[in-house]
């Protein structure tokens, strides 16, 4: 396969919505093309709330990149090691939890990106580039352009500094962890309270005024809310999970055999 663009990248620079879903106990690569048949733009490995190693993650990321799809690595912390593994390992981007101070998304930009904006150590090319020779001038500069950095904002005191990271040379996104935001704020589960709400509006706000995309994670089921986000400025909008959504089709599922069998049942009884 030749090598492809940042899809979701493109996208978002021209105006259009990436809808991502989430990956935390598929381990095989096929997920990546069944995410693809689904409608999805992108899926994002969660090794920051899953026990997902990072041979699966480089499997279904190289998968991805196959069936056209952009594959996303949520990182488990800040250690540079973990950003520049999983960037080697075929992602084409690099979500990091818990981003609260300019100086964290500094150092995530000096992991994340090769000179003159990082200090990323260059391996050559590899699956991000379909393993095809490339001047390393040439390798650099596609790094640093379809590699996404995209900082969580997961805290209060992340939502108070969002200007400034937004403004961080080398920050693409802005991600809202919705669930673990308003738990921070002592509002847990409250995805409508108007604190939270404020948060949206001040992330929005820095990433429209530095040029940066806006992310929004956490809310599922309220499409009025999500299409609210969207309006608001947000641009790639995660879904559900591969767990969410196995439990609901599956749940389904059964209970609609139970209901459809139990009066036969019932009726074998009374016989």
């Amino acid at each position: 396969m030749s090598w492809q663009q940042n899809r979701i990248s493109r996208t978002m620079h021209e105006g259009g919505l990436v809808l991502c879903m989430g990956i935390r106990q598929a381990r095989t690569p096929d997920i990546a093309p069944m995410a693809a048949a689904c409608g999805f733009d992108s899926i994002y490995l969660d090794m920051e709330h899953s026990p997902i190693d990072l041979g699966a993650v480089s499997a279904i990321c190289i998968a991805a990149l196959g069936c056209g799809i952009t594959p996303l690595v949520r990182v488990p912390d800040h250690a540079p090691q973990h950003v520049a593994r999983a960037l080697d390992g075929g992602a084409q981007g690099i979500i990091v939890p818990h981003v609260s101070t300019v100086e964290q998304a500094q150092a995530l930009v000096a992991a994340a990106k090769y000179p003159p904006l990082g200090h990323r150590s260059v391996m050559g090319s590899g699956p991000s580039l379909a393993y095809m020779p490339k001047p390393l001038t040439e390798t650099i500069e596609i790094g640093n352009r379809e590699s996404l950095l995209i900082a969580m904002l997961e805290t209060p005191e992340g939502i108070a500094n969002a200007d400034g990271i937004a403004a961080v040379p080398g920050i693409d996104m802005l991600l809202i962890g919705s669930n673990d935001l308003c738990t921070e704020m002592g509002i847990p589960g409250q995805l409508r309270h108007p604190s939270l709400r404020d948060a949206y509006s001040q992330a929005a706000r820095a990433c429209k005024e530095h040029g940066k995309f806006l992310g929004v994670g956490g809310i599922r089921a309220d499409l009025e809310l999500q299409s609210d986000l969207v309006a608001m400025g947000a641009r790639l909008i995660i879904a559900g999970s591969d767990v969410t959504y196995l439990m609901q089709a599956a749940g389904k599922d059964a209970e609609q055999l139970r209901r459809a069998t139990s009066a036969l049942t019932e009726t074998k009884n009374e016989s």
